[in-house]
């Protein structure tokens, strides 16, 4: 294992800040790169990146990666944000993975977005850890834009149980998975059910996929699972569930439940009386994908995305 400093980032009243990469194999092999928390609140991406490290560190010691393995580990390039409790840069409320490839001469984030894309550029596979942009938690699972460079069979390597197919739209051209198929590198992201908080079994069942993800190709001598066999859906697949009012959530059934149609999912309570406002039942069979967190909920937010029954694999 070896620690690098890949880049300092100069903060607003703060001392500098040291974006580290951990490298394991040799470098010159680059065969993996694995980024972790872009946004400051991206906390269980990070602790996922860290027990990676943790596990490829044992592997390297036992001799159990190949002579042809190259990986990078990036845990967070966002810390400033992270210091001050901000999911967005702290300064002017950008996010850096809509900055993606860069530009070394723009604004602060298209500088750090810039660095990060030289760092991460040339390997031939690319795993981004990522958080949700809704608020709330989802089944672990794997997502991969359709960019016409894609090979979404690749996914299976995961042994996690979904992959969702996503058609970009022109906001995710920015972003690090979509720029990464463009410059060549098989890119995946990987959702760890949790965000701001640490879900410790979800964090080992994704390093357990990416060292399951190596091992098939020849690159680790990784003891993992068999893992589960993997269903391939389009996003369209998800059926959404809208809040028709504000108020208190209360949930009816955990994420990953099995639901039928007409199935009660949740109750919104008038949070002075207790009135019951709205009772939120599943308009289609199939399992919970998504449920939101937050137990105040505004009008229209999202509340449930199913993943519908009727819907066969792509």
């Amino acid at each position: 294992m070896k620690e690098k400093v890949l880049f300092t980032l100069q903060t607003p009243y703060r001392q500098p800040l040291p974006v580290k990469g951990w490298y394991f194999g040799d470098p010159a092999q680059k065969t993996l790169a694995v980024m972790g928390a872009l946004r400051g609140n991206e906390i269980q991406q990070m602790y996922l990146c860290s027990q990676l490290i943790q596990a490829l560190d044992t592997l390297e010691q036992q001799g159990g990666l190949s002579a042809e393995c190259g990986i990078l580990v990036i845990p967070c390039a966002n810390q400033f944000s992270m210091n001050v409790g901000r999911r967005f840069w702290a300064a002017d409320n950008t996010d850096i993975n809509r900055m993606f490839p860069g530009y070394g001469e723009g604004e602060t984030t298209q500088r750090i977005a810039q660095r990060i894309f030289s760092a991460l550029t040339g390997y031939r596979y690319g795993i981004h850890v990522v958080s949700l942009y809704l608020p709330g938690d989802c089944l672990p699972h794997v997502r991969i834009m359709e960019t016409g460079y894609h090979r979404p069979e690749e996914a299976a390597g995961f042994g996690l149980p979904y992959t969702l197919l996503r058609k970009p739209r022109p906001y995710d051209t920015t972003t690090l998975n979509y720029n990464w198929q463009i410059w060549d590198t098989q890119a995946f992201s990987l959702y760890a059910s949790q965000t701001d908080d640490l879900d410790q079994e979800a964090a080992a069942q994704g390093v357990e996929a990416i060292l399951r993800f190596l091992a098939g190709k020849g690159l680790c001598r990784a003891v993992t699972g068999p893992g589960e066999t993997n269903r391939l859906y389009h996003e369209d697949s998800l059926c959404d569930i809208l809040s028709p009012t504000g108020g208190l959530l209360v949930h009816r059934l955990p994420l990953g439940a099995e639901v039928k149609a007409g199935d009660p999912l949740a109750q919104i309570l008038d949070p002075c009386t207790g009135q019951a406002l709205a009772h939120l039942t599943a308009p289609v069979a199939g399992r919970i994908f998504f449920r939101h967190r937050s137990r105040l909920i505004n009008g229209h937010d999202m509340v449930f995305r199913i993943l519908r029954e009727d819907v066969s694999p792509a």
